[in-house]
């Protein structure tokens, strides 16, 4: 806690004590007053301490300090530092005036300024170090950096300090014209050469009263000058400039905006004919400009003659092309004419001057623009990726162009409804096209956008059109005994080894609009074949434009309802009229393409194709067939090596026989086969002493060659059963005979 305050406050209550209110303790009491006004005038100086001996702010190469470099601004001292960036960093050197271990100094952070270093002590706190990042140093005023420092342990008091800056820059203007020669009127434009654009104050105010008028501008980077004479013969033009930015003169004593005065000598010729200036430089002919007038407002020609109606033409010489005529109604009190001014024909300023005639005989001259009425004559719209086409429609949520071409167009004031202008680098402007950038709104509730002109309908709109683009086919999901999975993933046969009861086709409508992309309505066709086994066809059905609608997920679900919308699933049985799927022989083939209706489309559309294979592993049949050569042998019960029969003729065998079937290939059977049944031995020998005639009961096996284009084939058979005759047990076995016809 500081000891002046704690002394004061003992003071304070010794003094109202008892025994100090005694007559005899009086010059006690004078000498605690005097301590106390002692302590009161120390504590005051303390507080007018400075807290700063010294500032160093560091540039590039060049040091700038408090002690050294400051002006005066405003009665107030100001460090001054020469710039050349707006964001320039700078070394920051702070020396206190007292140093405090325990109460370092402290450099208050701002918005003008970014510390890159912190303000660091060095040598013991004998100084410090920062580093500094300026910002916006050519237009950031009132600059400072304010340092703070706590009271300590030993009772100092806290100190403040804050030093203002001044970010001063050189600054150069130069005027070196190519041609000073000048006309009364007239006015002519020049550039200014300078090594900062950007600190020369521009205004676009002329002087007034002076032989040659000017004004400063800056476009683009550059500073142009803008000069006016007023006066005939050799003028001095003078310039004052001024900068945004102060700059030091006298030794760096004084600080000035002021530029120092720019002079050129300028021959100012008078021109043949007085050009008189109008209040209006664009008029529009209409029928009402023509008829009544236009109200205008001229310099007065000193030779102009009330209630007069002079001639306008685009030539000095008599003959020309009537442009407008001027009518003159009454002088005004600020040296101008009030006129009504009829047009009849249309005129560019750059194309030639208006000529004000007399009898035919040209006297003064001016120039504005006569341009027709505003009108569109054609529409036209270019969709991301398309040409331009003179069809209107756009669609919900689209970017598109909007081409609008006519007479007059440059200056109109167009306003597309419920639409956003987008702006765009590629936008054309011109009197006879302007080009317009449009963001449709994807929630836009109108079927029409009107285009206006100053609030005024023009007569033209664009057509809004839901979106009806080809959606990929995966939103169809197609059932045939399992659950339902997206047709798209059904590629190429689909063997199905079990009856098809029915093929149902399912429609995932939340799945066609996004928030990013919209489709609309989906116009499908199915056409649908039957076959048999044999590639012949059955029966053929097409159904056209099923529709299938976005559902209440999409932004635009309100604008889709529809009566033909597809509601519910579509069952194919309910189209088949000869044979239903379950009704479908083995190995018969089920085909169904499903595509977008073409017709509905601008652009090529999705096509699927679902090929259904009625799959069969074992193939049962009652075959009757003749095989001969057959080699046999029985099992009796004595030991008899030699008891192989003779080869046997023709024999009938009537067997229940199974097929197998291959299953990674469409109706192709395996080499072999495998039946039970009968087969009479030497069936067709009537020799009545032939002892090899027998039935048998017989399970057998075959196998066949693999060429399935061969006429004539040599099955080989093996197998064994029980002869009713003989009581015996046999097994045969032997070659056979096959014929394809």
């Amino acid at each position: 806690m500081p000891l002046v305050p704690i002394f004061r406050c003992f003071l304070s209550v010794v003094l109202k004590s008892a025994d100090f209110q005694s007559s005899s303790a009086r010059p006690m009491r004078i000498v605690l007053l005097a301590c106390l006004l002692l302590l009161s005038v120390s504590a005051a100086w303390a507080q007018q301490v400075p807290l700063l001996r010294d500032l160093s702010l560091r540039t590039d190469t060049t040091r700038y300090s408090m002690s050294r470099n400051t002006v005066m601004v405003q009665g107030e001292p100001n460090v001054y530092f020469y710039y050349r960036q707006d964001d320039e960093t700078a070394e920051l050197l702070v020396y206190p005036q007292l140093v405090r271990s325990t109460a370092p100094l402290r450099l208050v952070r701002s918005a003008d300024f970014q510390l890159i270093d912190s303000l660091t002590a060095v040598e013991g706190g004998q100084y410090y170090r920062a580093k500094l990042r300026f910002k916006d140093l050519g237009v950031n005023r009132f600059l400072s950096l304010s340092f703070r420092q706590l009271a300590d342990s030993a009772g100092q008091a806290p100190l403040t300090q804050t030093v203002k800056l001044l970010p001063v820059t050189r600054t150069n203007l130069e005027l070196r014209p190519a041609d000073t020669e000048l006309f009364i009127g007239e006015e002519k434009v020049f550039d200014l050469i300078s090594n900062n654009v950007k600190n020369i104050r521009v205004s676009p105010e002329w002087t007034h009263g002076q032989d040659i008028d000017y004004r400063i501008e800056q476009d683009k980077g550059t500073l142009r000058l803008h000069v006016l004479p007023n006066a005939l013969g050799t003028r001095l033009l003078t310039l004052r400039p001024q900068t945004e930015r102060p700059f030091l003169t006298d030794n760096n004593r004084r600080v000035t905006y002021a530029l120092p005065p720019i002079r050129q000598e300028f021959t100012v010729k008078a021109a043949r004919l007085r050009f008189l200036s109008v209040d209006k430089k664009e008029i529009t002919l209409d029928e009402a400009a023509q008829r009544r007038g236009v109200e205008l407002i001229l310099d007065n020609g000193r030779t102009f003659d009330l209630k007069r109606t002079y001639r306008i033409e685009d030539q000095e010489e008599a003959g020309g092309a009537l442009i407008a005529e001027l009518f003159t109604r009454q002088y005004l009190t600020n040296d101008r004419v009030l006129c009504w001014l009829r047009v009849f024909n249309t005129h560019r300023q750059t194309e030639s001057y208006l000529y004000i005639k007399e009898n035919d005989q040209a006297k003064y001259v001016t120039n504005f623009n006569i341009s027709p009425k505003t009108s569109i004559t054609t529409v036209s719209v270019r969709h991301r990726g398309s040409d331009w086409t003179t069809n209107t429609s756009v669609n919900p949520g689209e970017t598109v162009d909007v081409r609008l071409e006519g007479q007059s167009l440059a200056r109109a004031r167009f306003h597309f409804e419920d639409v956003q202008i987008v702006p765009s680098d590629s936008s054309i402007r011109t009197d006879v096209a302007v080009v317009y950038r449009l963001q449709v709104p994807v929630t836009i509730d109108k079927k029409r956008i009107t285009i206006y002109n100053a609030g005024q309908p023009t007569g033209h709109s664009l057509s809004v059109r839901e979106f009806q683009r080809p959606h990929p086919l995966d939103f169809v999901g197609v059932t045939f005994g399992e659950s339902p999975r997206p047709l798209t993933r059904l590629n190429g046969p689909v063997l199905y080894d079990r009856t098809i009861r029915d093929v149902v086709f399912s429609f995932n409508s939340g799945s066609i609009d996004s928030d990013q992309q919209l489709y609309g309505k989906q116009y499908l066709t199915f056409d649908i074949r039957t076959q048999n086994a044999k590639g012949e066809l059955i029966e053929m059905r097409t159904v056209d434009n099923v529709v299938i609608c976005p559902d209440g997920n999409s932004v635009r679900a309100a604008f889709y309802q529809d009566k033909q919308c597809q509601v519910g699933n579509i069952s194919l049985n309910s189209l088949l009229n000869y044979r239903k799927t379950y009704d479908l022989d083995d190995w018969s083939t089920i085909i169904i393409t499903v595509k977008h209706t073409q017709s509905q489309y601008q652009e090529p559309g999705f096509s699927q194709k679902l090929e259904l294979v009625l799959q069969r592993r074992v193939k049962f049949d009652i075959d009757i067939s003749f095989p001969a050569g057959l080699l046999t042998k029985q099992l009796t019960g004595t030991v008899d090596k030699n008891n192989y029969t003779a080869f046997s003729g023709i024999s009938l065998a009537t067997l229940a026989q199974f097929s197998f079937y291959n299953p990674n290939k469409i109706n192709k059977l395996r080499p072999y086969k495998v039946g039970a049944g009968f087969v009479a031995l030497n069936a067709f020998n009537l020799n009545n002493e032939n002892q090899n005639r027998d039935l048998g009961i017989v399970v057998i096996g075959s196998v066949y060659p693999t060429r399935s284009d061969a006429k004539l084939t040599f099955p080989l058979y093996l197998g064994g059963g029980y002869l009713m005759n003989n009581g015996n047990f046999f097994f045969l076995f032997g070659p056979g005979i096959g014929v394809r016809l």
